[in-house]
């Protein structure tokens, strides 16, 4: 059983049946920045590129291990895929990584700030995804209309969309522009949500959970 626990923008807590802690991209906080200060302990922090809104790795407690690259940690292997933060091969905002891991037989694939669409070597390392992480917002990724192909590409069980507007991120577009005429979506007033293999759905499934951590 993974727990998966949307504290905000692209930060989620895994949490594994056996109490191991996962968190991704770890954001700062800011005039611009306007959430809650991470507060939640981890065994490992993965982190797809080196800005603010990702990487503030010495928020979280428990003195976890950052991974930054492909590694195995604590018997969880780390798949990190280069991609990039823009459609022009990094020459705009940089490199991106995105990391496939698996958790209690769920693969797991947080796209970080992904800025373009895949492509078939990509793909083909991700393999097949059962939970996908995806940025919908825009602006400094993918909007709703590339974060629908890249979906489409990668075809996973359940997506999870991050990295939208949000009382305290008034920067990005709004989740309902990727949401909208869809009908395989589930709202969730809670920020968590709890997945095995058996109760995945058979075909894909938009499940969209509220950020914990909203305003500071």
């Amino acid at each position: 059983m993974v727990k998966v626990k949307f504290l905000g923008h692209s930060c989620f807590l895994i949490t594994s049946g056996t109490g191991t802690r996962i968190i991704t991209d770890p954001y700062h906080t800011g005039e611009e920045f306007n959430l809650s200060e991470i507060e939640e302990s981890a065994d490992i922090v993965t982190v797809s590129h080196d800005h603010p809104d990702h990487n503030n790795t010495g928020a979280v407690q428990g003195h976890p291990r950052a991974v930054t690259g492909s590694a195995i940690v604590n018997g969880t292997e780390f798949r990190a895929i280069r991609s990039y933060h823009d459609e022009s091969s990094g020459k705009e905002r940089g490199d991106n990584l995105i990391f496939v891991f698996e958790v209690d037989g769920i693969r797991i694939c947080h796209l970080g700030d992904l800025g373009h669409q895949l492509d078939d070597s990509q793909l083909s390392i991700m393999g097949k995804v059962d939970l996908l992480l995806v940025p919908v917002g825009g602006g400094f990724t993918i909007d709703a209309a590339g974060a629908n192909e890249v979906c489409k590409a990668i075809n996973p069980s359940v997506i999870v969309p991050m990295h939208y507007k949000t009382a305290g991120l008034p920067f990005l577009a709004d989740v309902e522009e990727f949401l909208q005429d869809k009908k395989n979506v589930i709202r969730l007033a809670e920020s968590e949500k709890q997945f095995t293999r058996s109760n995945l759905p058979r075909s894909t499934q938009i499940i969209l959970l509220t950020p914990a951590l909203l305003l500071r």
